[in-house]
């Protein structure tokens, strides 16, 4: 049964430039890391990537609330570790998300 007391969720759809993908997966990699080790209210984070496409990545992490994002995503660091992750795509779209339904095994 998945724990549903976390309700908040921090997603990116990436579409990485060919030939970039083992540099985004180390650089996002670095950017989740440091956001495990310095950031309060981070749980875990996946990265997932498109067997039929395999320059294009989905991201989920999981927070305890809202507010915990939204402090992460203040952080200078943030904007210097997502920027370095960001510039190996041609397009990104990201989003804050809070658990509508669950439905588990």
């Amino acid at each position: 049964m998945t724990d549903t007391t976390s309700r908040y969720w921090a997603s990116g759809n990436w579409q990485v430039r060919a030939g970039e993908e083992a540099e985004f997966i180390l650089r996002w990699t670095e950017f989740l890391t440091w956001t495990q080790g310095s950031v309060d209210g981070f749980l875990h984070a996946r990265l997932i990537r498109d067997l039929n496409e395999p320059a294009h990545f989905v991201s989920v992490s999981r927070w305890t609330g809202e507010q915990a994002v939204r402090d992460w995503q203040a952080l200078p660091e943030f904007t210097e570790l997502f920027g370095a992750c960001r510039a190996l795509c041609e397009d990104m779209n990201s989003g804050v998300f809070e658990l509508a339904m669950a439905v588990d095994k």
